[in-house]
């Protein structure tokens, strides 16, 4: 399955539940994450999406670590059954 398959899914997906998966880009800032993705109870997250199989970069991997340091929700998914799982737990 290709990444831009599993990033449709998680977006109609959110979409359905009354949410919102915006498109996160940062020229300035290599390694952030795919989306922000904020949800209807009130959280908001910062998704990157993988396929299975695939790796983070070494500057998506800081970025990851900056999100934990400063307590914000931070989720790698790495397909459809992820994407699932992670929005019956979260949303």
């Amino acid at each position: 399955m290709l990444e831009k398959q599993i990033e449709a899914h998680l977006t109609k997906r959110v979409k359905a539940l009354g949410g919102v998966a915006y498109k996160f880009t940062s020229p300035a800032h290599k390694g952030v994450s795919d989306r922000i993705v904020c949800l209807p109870n009130g959280s908001t997250w910062f998704v990157e999406l993988k396929t299975e199989g695939g790796r983070l970069s070494p500057l998506q991997k800081v970025f990851a670590a900056d999100m934990v340091r400063m307590n914000q929700k931070y989720v790698c998914l790495w397909s459809k059954e992820d994407v699932e799982s992670w929005l019956q737990q979260n949303a």
